[in-house]
């Protein structure tokens, strides 16, 4: 499975998550506005596969620079 098109499909599709996600990640950091670190959670379903990936993290806001 190494095709083009799955890997133009593929990378279509994790540039779209990480655009979005992003734009809502910052969204969300600039209305709450937190002191510390914020818990962060992916969770990547793929019903037909069977698949449930989870990625977990924390995102540190910045000082005004």
């Amino acid at each position: 499975m190494t095709s083009d098109a799955f890997n133009m499909s593929m990378r279509k599709f994790l540039k779209q998550v990480g655009v979005t996600s992003q734009q809502e990640i910052e969204k969300a950091m600039r209305a709450a506005n937190p002191a510390g670190p914020v818990a962060v959670k992916v969770v990547l379903t793929m019903p037909e596969l069977g698949v449930e990936h989870v990625v977990e993290g924390k995102i540190t806001p910045g000082g005004d620079e």
